[in-house]
């Protein structure tokens, strides 16, 4: 064999060889961290003036802040749902938060699992080379049906699978990979009520354990990060703060106590009670905060900072009871409505990424995007191919080449809870209806977002045309479900 041929062959297996190892150099590290009921004025970079979020701020000043991004749902699973597969509400798998199970251990069941073969954006993201890992609240199934995060595309999760025990942020256990991980907890029935009239501060110590999740969850984040540090990685962490129930470790409590006015809860409205519930809830919002920090903080002391784009954003919008007076914190700014609402205080919800030397420091989106986008624009980033998706990559808008950046024509949402409603957000006009499982025809309401973002004054006696738009929209985006209890726009049964 002459000496060309030899050195042809050998250049040839040497890309053979690179064929088949994933290409890493340009590949980010992607974080996307999740809260549960954030309202959109609950950080201090959003206009929060009595809860202390430094963290978060300084992540908002260190990215780009959006002021015009949607959650895909007002609610839990479906969020999360939509977040995973980049659908929206009218093609989504799941669309609202169907129980399988009760509170207690033994009868843990979870909510309606994703389906077997369902595209994920982990699964994307593994196809490129990544490690995925969860860490914090699933809520799409549990080991014993296809939900499992080790079936959807991750290859390491800990935390919560079933929503409601995530009402208790002391549980018994979390999970870790289909295996339950006992904690240091007792067992605590978070929705037992008190009597005002006998309640003793020993009542009130019922609802505290000695392991908070939170807290262990970003331990486990951050062995996540230091153990796959020299490789991509994909790590969501879908925290359970500040969601009911209202418990916190007792320093976060004291850090607010004394600043505000307030008379205990004894679980009235559902919940843990707690002596102290405004400084309980903004202690939760301020250990959200801290669990942030720490994250930042590890990438810093790993030198991942330039090479990872962190992303926060919460699920839906806050609570409006349990013992959280949301009102009192201005939770929702000046947007109206709240958690299960398709008002904008219930699906507008900060966003915030920072990615150092691809996202400008200090910069502020109005752009108008949606939490179903994110598909969409982590394949844009690492290049992965996506054949099926309601989102649109908002990567132009983050790196800057707002010029290349494509708009949604509208944004699509329905919710098949609290009455049923639909929303259709298109340019500055909003078009809601509510109420539709009892009145099919029930009219739209229309807002112009530019001069109303708090949907006070209802103009559709004076815009027709965008009614008459708003159906057909609704018309082609929404697909009928594939359960009985999420069908109410178009069914196909009598008497739902």
């Amino acid at each position: 064999m002459g000496k060309i041929t030899r050195i042809t062959l050998f250049i040839a297996s040497l890309l053979a060889l690179q064929s088949c190892i994933p290409f890493h150099s340009n590949l980010p590290n992607i974080i996307y961290i999740y809260a549960d009921d954030l309202g959109y004025g609950e950080l201090g970079c959003y206009g929060q003036d009595k809860i202390s979020t430094p963290y978060l701020d300084r992540l908002a000043s260190d990215g780009m802040r959006f002021t015009q991004h949607y959650t895909g749902a007002p609610v839990c699973a479906p969020a999360r749902c939509m977040l995973m597969t980049g659908q929206h509400a009218g093609h989504s798998y799941i669309r609202g938060n169907y129980e399988l199970g009760e509170f207690a251990d033994s009868l843990e069941g979870g909510q309606m699992p994703l389906p077997p073969g369902i595209f994920t954006l982990p699964a994307m993201l593994k196809g490129k080379g990544y490690t995925t890992a969860l860490c914090g609240k699933w809520g799409l199934g549990m080991p014993q049906n296809s939900g499992s995060p080790l079936k959807h595309g991750f290859d390491y999760y800990y935390g919560y699978l079933d929503q409601k025990q995530a009402h208790n942020h002391y549980p018994t256990h979390l999970w870790e990979n289909d295996y339950p991980d006992t904690l240091d907890n007792p067992a605590i029935y978070v929705h037992r009520p008190l009597n005002p009239e006998t309640a003793t501060s020993a009542d009130f110590d019922y609802f505290t354990g000695r392991t908070y999740a939170p807290q262990k969850i970003t331990e486990k984040a951050v062995s996540f990060i230091r153990k796959n540090r020299k490789k991509p990685f994909f790590l969501y962490l879908p925290y359970t703060l500040p969601h009911l129930s209202l418990q916190v470790p007792a320093e976060y409590v004291r850090l607010y106590q004394g600043k505000f006015e307030e008379r205990p809860y004894y679980g009235d409205r559902g919940y843990s009670s707690t002596q102290y519930p405004k400084s309980t809830y903004a202690g939760m919002i301020t250990c959200l905060d801290d669990q942030a920090g720490i994250i930042v903080k590890t990438l810093e002391e790993e030198g991942l900072t330039q090479k990872t784009l962190v992303m926060f954003s919460s699920d839906n919008g806050a609570t409006f009871t349990g013992g959280a007076d949301t009102r009192f914190f201005n939770s929702q700014g000046i947007l109206r409505g709240s958690k299960m609402d398709l008002y904008e205080g219930g699906i507008r919800i900060p966003f915030i990424a920072k990615w150092p030397g691809k996202v400008k420091a200090g910069t502020q989106s109005t752009h108008v995007c949606t939490q179903y986008d994110l598909m969409a624009t982590i394949a844009d980033i690492t290049r992965s191919e996506i054949t099926e998706t309601d989102g649109i990559s908002f990567f132009p808008e983050l790196s800057g080449n707002t010029d290349k950046q494509i708009p949604h024509p509208y944004l699509y949402f329905e919710y098949p809870e609290k009455g049923g409603q639909v929303a259709i957000r298109t340019g500055n006009w909003k078009g809601i209806r509510v109420n539709v499982r009892k009145n099919p025809h029930a009219p739209w309401e229309i807002y112009n977002l530019e001069t109303d973002p708090s949907e006070s004054r209802d103009v559709a006696g004076e815009h027709p045309e965008l009614a008459e738009q708003f159906n057909i929209i609704q018309k082609k985006e929404h697909r009928n479900a594939h359960i009985k209890e999420w069908e109410f726009i178009r069914p196909l049964f009598k008497n739902q």
